[in-house]
């Protein structure tokens, strides 16, 4: 689902929205995680990071059985505290719902 949110965005984006990835997941042996954690990798960040007109919009996706975890849980309400608009999405239609609520997309109409 990431891999297709990912490519949504770099086609239907409006033309000033920077999206990415951040990529904390995926196993990690012991001392490559401990060099991650010491150069400030921060674990539980949401799947995809957009910035917009100075605002930063960030969206972690699950499947429709899927659960955040506690670190993802207190992640988001870091983020939340220092200013960040966080949402998770169940499902692909989701995510793109919550991204055009935003107004990260550009307006189908229009084109």
């Amino acid at each position: 689902m990431q891999r297709a949110v990912i490519e949504y965005l770099a086609w239907s984006a409006r033309p000033d929205v920077f999206s990415f990835h951040y990529p904390a997941g995926g196993w990690r042996s012991k001392v490559e995680a401990e060099i991650l954690m010491a150069i400030g990798t921060v674990a539980g960040i949401p799947d995809v990071i957009c910035i917009f007109q100075g605002r930063v919009f960030a969206l972690e996706l699950k499947s429709e059985r899927g659960r955040l975890t506690e670190v993802q849980r207190t992640t988001q309400e870091r983020l939340r505290a220092a200013g960040v608009t966080v949402a998770t999405a169940y499902n692909f239609d989701a995510a793109i719902a919550q991204l055009a609520t935003w107004g990260l997309l550009r307006d189908r109409r229009a084109a």
